[in-house]
């Protein structure tokens, strides 16, 4: 059996621990998070030694126990929970905490990042020089010469780096993935890793433009930033999560603070759509469309995820949201569920049985992966050339920041169409405007 592996969490709040500090909590797909109950029954299984929790603030930590202790200590059956935390309860405020924190683990151990998106590359970066291995939120960067430049120190350092796009494990996807296929449409920006994987090799985005709509998402942020009395961007995170990025279709939407307002408040999309011209090997081309929104309104579900493939030979239509599995209760009313994702239910013993879950399947296979190049049964090569997880270095997670990247630029520039240019290898380096 591989040695335990140590683990060191960044970002505390509702995907790492299910704690959000707002009257509505943690969303129903997660309530109970997805990293750490995730870790904490590898450690039952002995595959995660010591945890370790960081966050930018200490005032959260005695919140974000309480929250453990509420939702995986009194529910599960021998479940170990203990933890450490960064920085100390009383610190107000620390975004360096990490670094300390990191100078407590020891080469070959792990750290899980889950912030705001403009933090991952800072990090990351910190994490790979001393030899850890990383598993990054998604967007793993925002720009290209970020993501390259972690291509280069995990090589140098011989470490895992892969950003934790779960979709690749759900088995509704899975059947898609790696066909030798023409553009279609696909829909939720969630989606744009699963289509450049699903292509690679056949295929690759060639054009960018994008489009928003606003108003309403600013709005909500206004009021809350009223009502705390200002506080500019960085308040906004606490909405979302202890430090954390603002939930599933994040990828695109960049705060900026807005000139003139007395409230501090900041610029955010309520909707983007991206609309992508792929370029295919033989020569033809097809259109891929990307939407993520903000501002959906409560349904049956906690996000509604459409997927539709439209090739030359063919198409396939995907309901994310809705599997078939539906419940009603008198406190919470009609509900549509995604058994698939996480499974919070106790088995017939009290103990956690959601291994199967892909949410749960995506952590538990980079912490192997982990394990395997540390006892020199892998490399990290050998780890990406499989293409289930998402290795930062692969053609799929390069094209996924091109996209999204590219995206923010022609939002930007008021919605002008950018091209994505390619070097002799085929890997993506530059972004530029198309002249008219």
């Amino acid at each position: 059996m591989e040695q335990p592996i140590n683990v060191l969490m960044v970002g505390a709040g509702e995907y790492t621990v299910g704690f959000v500090p707002t009257k509505e909590g943690a969303a129903s797909d997660k309530s109970a998070g997805v990293i750490a109950i995730t870790l904490m029954d590898l450690r039952r299984l002995g595959k995660v030694q010591r945890l370790v929790l960081c966050d930018r603030s200490g005032r959260h930590f005695p919140a974000v126990r309480d929250t453990i202790k509420r939702k995986i200590q009194d529910v599960y059956r021998d479940m170990d929970v203990t933890i450490e935390t960064h920085p100390a309860d009383e610190v107000e405020e620390d975004n360096t905490a990490y670094l300390a924190a990191m100078a407590g683990m020891r080469p070959g151990d792990m750290v899980t990042i889950f912030t705001p998106d403009h933090t991952h590359y800072p990090i990351a970066l910190a994490a790979i020089q001393r030899g850890l291995h990383v598993l990054i939120a998604k967007p793993a960067v925002k720009s290209l010469q970020h993501h390259h430049h972690l291509v280069q120190a995990a090589a140098e350092k011989g470490v895992l780096v892969a950003v934790e796009f779960h979709k690749r494990f759900d088995p509704i996807y899975t059947g898609w993935a790696g066909r030798s296929s023409d553009i279609s449409f696909y829909l939720n920006s969630h989606h744009i890793d699963f289509h450049a994987w699903s292509v690679q090799g056949q295929s690759r985005p060639m054009v960018v433009v994008a489009s928003a709509a606003r108003g309403k998402a600013n709005e909500v942020l206004r009021d809350v930033l009223g009502e705390r009395g200002g506080g500019g961007a960085a308040a906004t995170q606490e909405d979302h999560g202890v430090g954390e990025g603002a939930g599933e279709n994040a990828g695109l939407v960049e705060g900026k603070e807005a000139e003139g307002d007395p409230v501090g408040s900041v610029d955010v999309e309520d909707a983007i759509t991206l609309m992508v011209q792929w370029q295919n090997k033989g020569g033809s081309c097809g259109t891929a469309l990307y939407t993520a929104s903000w501002i959906a309104p409560p349904t049956d579900c906690h996000t509604q995820q459409y997927f539709h493939y439209m090739g030359h030979q063919g198409e396939v239509r995907v309901d994310q949201a809705h599997r078939g599995f539906t419940m009603a209760t008198d406190a919470a009313g009609f509900a549509t569920l995604n058994p698939l994702y996480m499974k919070y239910t106790p088995d017939a013993a009290g103990r956690f049985a959601g291994q199967l879950g892909y949410g749960y399947r995506s952590i538990a296979e980079f912490v192997t992966a982990a394990q395997c190049i540390n006892s020199k049964k892998l490399t990290p090569e050998v780890v990406e050339s499989s293409e289930m997880i998402a290795t930062i270095g692969s053609s799929a997670c390069l094209l996924t920041t091109a996209i999204l990247e590219a995206g923010r630029k022609s939002l930007d520039m008021a919605g002008a169409p950018i091209s994505i240019e390619y070097n002799e290898e085929g890997r993506p380096i530059v972004l530029m405007p198309v002249s008219p």
